[in-house]
């Protein structure tokens, strides 16, 4: 498995989450069950925890990036995306952050449709600019 199958796995678990509004060990372990994950096992795992470990700080994140929306109008799809490449660029830090947001828009396109690449990548390019700021 490559990183970018991966990384779609994990898109799609967040995903499962974010629905169901459960985020234990439970849900992760028969999402594992069904898949594969010899080769990037590390990265999902340590993606995965730095997501978890660091989900509100991540969503607010993403809520001052998003001009007058709550993340709750964010559809799923596309906040499971911003969140995995929010995780990437924060915690993750081997993956430079153009990567990051180039999968993040493939990523959003094929799940989501070819306008929420754009949607995703303006989210992402001002939590990029905003992050930058602080440090």
């Amino acid at each position: 498995m490559k990183r970018k199958q991966a990384r779609e796995l994990l898109m799609q678990l967040l995903f499962q989450m974010n629905i169901h509004n459960d985020y234990g060990r439970e849900i992760i372990k028969r999402f594992k069950d069904n898949y594969h994950f010899e080769e990037q096992n590390d990265y999902f795992d340590t993606t995965l925890e730095a997501a978890l470990r660091h989900m509100q700080e991540i969503n607010s994140s993403i809520e001052k990036s998003t001009e007058h929306w709550k993340i709750e109008r964010i559809s799923k799809v596309e906040l499971a995306v911003i969140q995995l490449a929010v995780a990437e660029i924060f915690y993750i830090t081997e993956i430079p952050q153009s990567v990051s947001i180039n999968e993040a828009v493939e990523l959003s396109k094929k799940f989501a449709g070819d306008e929420s690449g754009k949607f995703v990548n303006g989210i992402l390019g001002s939590i990029v600019r905003n992050k930058d700021k602080d440090s």
